[in-house]
């Protein structure tokens, strides 16, 4: 008998834009999606797109400190799960819009970055998971 597929969210937080990134189970590949800018965007996605789990990226700063994240970043955290039931993953983000910039063949635009980090942020929760993980 086979499983559902589960779809997953990947998301790059910033105050100003909020980059999506999606994939599943069956290809195990992330892709990134648009950009927005508010949670209300997030949570009308969630629901037409049937998502499954959400991968958020935490900002953490380069020497391991998660005390010091940052206040608005915890809000939305914080609103997300009110407004949301789904497992909410948070991995370490560091990097990721450098990462996305470095990219060839990568739009140069602050939006498409923001996608494209999100995109990393969540292949690279994919990349951890095992098969049964997916079922």
């Amino acid at each position: 008998m086979e499983s559902r597929i589960k779809i997953y969210l990947g998301i790059d937080w910033g105050t100003k834009r909020i980059g999506l990134a999606i994939g599943d189970s069956s290809t195990r590949m992330a892709s990134p999606f648009q950009v927005v800018s508010d949670l209300e965007e997030i949570v009308s996605i969630i629901s037409y797109e049937e998502i499954d789990e959400i991968v958020i990226g935490e900002p953490l700063k380069m020497q391991d400190i998660v005390r010091d994240l940052d206040k608005s970043y915890v809000e939305f955290v914080e609103q997300l799960e009110r407004n949301v039931q789904l497992p909410i993953r948070k991995i370490d983000e560091r990097l990721s819009s450098k990462h996305a910039d470095s990219l060839p063949g990568c739009k140069k635009t602050k939006a498409a970055r923001d996608a494209v980090a999100a995109m990393l942020i969540l292949q690279s929760y994919l990349d951890t998971l095992k098969r049964d993980d997916f079922m």
